[in-house]
């Protein structure tokens, strides 16, 4: 029988893979912390470590190069879940030996044991059986399958509803976390409420993917990456970033909502959508660029704002971002242009500026716009922002 070592903090995901590998007859094993799993890696020695990166007491890195340190645990196969947005620590844990890394926003437990088995050459072997007909083989392979299938459905409804009976009080704590946040200009303080938010949106992040509710695990996904690194750099937290974690926040709420109504299972998977980035400075119009595809979002830029009103008459986009000082028409005047337009009356437009006084602000909303970013700003913040109107707009249209 194979061993299995999951270190992960959160004790309901933890006990759901080792639910599902047990019945897969593996021997499992829980660690909730870091110190903990390297002290059952020896004791235990198992065949496969599913390791969580993000851990409060060491992070997953930490334990990752840990065990690779040890000569006995060089080849042993680790796969490590990690946020889908913090490329630079996955990009590590490859470096520090992991063997698999996936994203725990859209991996199943079924892709994770059946990756395990792949890792482990777990296929049974004609022997093993009595060797049967090839006939006999298929239609048992058949009846396996349908089964499990049917098992696995089961089992994701009733995560499902369990997951949906949790939000509202994860939501309730979220929304107080963030109050003391806004209240309190305390950097010591922050940094304490946003580490607390961080982990609950963590858990909804694992949770909601398992579950399959990929609208919500897509955009707390995002939320988590941006509140770890406001916590690492708080000199980021400024009243553009608390704005968007407000409204991711409140957001997930919508989704919530969303998810308890019962044709909810049309709009678990997220869809691309196509965004429109409209700025004059090439550094600037790459970094808006570039956050957008961290979210997997098609994004088409222009300098020109002129061309960009010509190229918007013509085509149809979910989201625009336009910068306000630019020559021969200025964002808010795009703006106002694009509002005219019979395809644009309600399309999102948020406003990438270093204007951030009050009557910038007021132009932003007199001529149209919905949103708005100061530079500098965060990459992950304009991800999160742009995610949020896109899965609001699908949220609209499926209505």
């Amino acid at each position: 029988m194979n061993k299995i070592l999951i270190i992960e903090d959160d004790q309901l995901v933890a006990n759901i893979y080792r639910n599902k590998f047990s019945v897969e007859n593996f021997q499992v094993e829980i660690a909730l912390d870091g110190i903990t799993g390297l002290q059952t890696i020896n004791t235990f020695q198992p065949d496969v470590v599913i390791l969580d990166l993000m851990m409060p007491d060491i992070t997953g890195l930490e334990v990752l190069k840990k065990i690779r340190a040890q000569p006995e645990f060089q080849q042993l196969p680790v796969i490590v879940f990690s946020n889908t947005y913090l490329s630079n620590m996955v990009q590590e844990a490859w470096k520090s030996g992991a063997t698999k890394c996936l994203s725990k926003s859209n991996c199943t437990p079924k892709q994770v044991i059946e990756m395990v088995k792949t890792l482990l050459n777990r296929t049974p072997s004609a022997g093993e059986t009595g060797a049967p007909s090839s006939q006999s083989m298929e239609a048992a392979a058949s009846a396996k399958d349908s089964a499990a299938a049917e098992a696995d459905a089961a089992f994701q409804d009733e995560l499902r509803q369990s997951f949906i009976n949790s939000l509202p009080g994860a939501l309730s704590t979220m929304r107080a976390l963030m109050q003391g946040l806004s209240k309190n200009p305390d950097e010591a303080y922050r940094v304490k409420q946003l580490q607390e938010l961080y982990r609950k949106v963590h858990a909804i992040t694992c949770n909601a993917g398992i579950a399959g509710m990929l609208q919500i695990a897509q955009m707390a996904d995002a939320l988590e990456a941006l509140l770890k690194e406001l916590h690492e750099k708080p000199k980021g937290i400024n009243a553009s970033t608390l704005r968007t974690v407000a409204l991711a926040v409140d957001f997930l709420g919508v989704l919530f909502d969303r998810a308890q109504q019962p044709d909810a299972l049309k709009f678990h998977e997220p869809t691309q959508a196509k965004v429109l980035v409209v700025d004059d400075e090439a550094i600037s119009r790459r970094a808006v660029t570039y956050a957008l595809e961290k979210g997997k979002l098609q994004a088409v830029s222009l300098e020109d704002p002129i061309a960009a009103l010509q190229l918007l008459a013509r085509e149809s986009f979910d989201l625009i971002f336009l910068d306000v000082d630019m020559p021969g028409m200025n964002g808010f005047e795009l703006c106002t242009k694009l509002r005219a337009l019979p395809g644009h009356k309600k399309t999102p437009v948020v406003f990438v500026t270093s204007l951030t006084d009050f009557e910038s602000r007021a132009n932003s909303t007199i001529s149209g716009g919905n949103d708005l970013i100061a530079k500098p700003f965060l990459f992950i913040e304009l991800t999160v922002k742009a995610l949020l109107y896109v899965l609001r707009g699908q949220l609209q249209t499926a209505k």
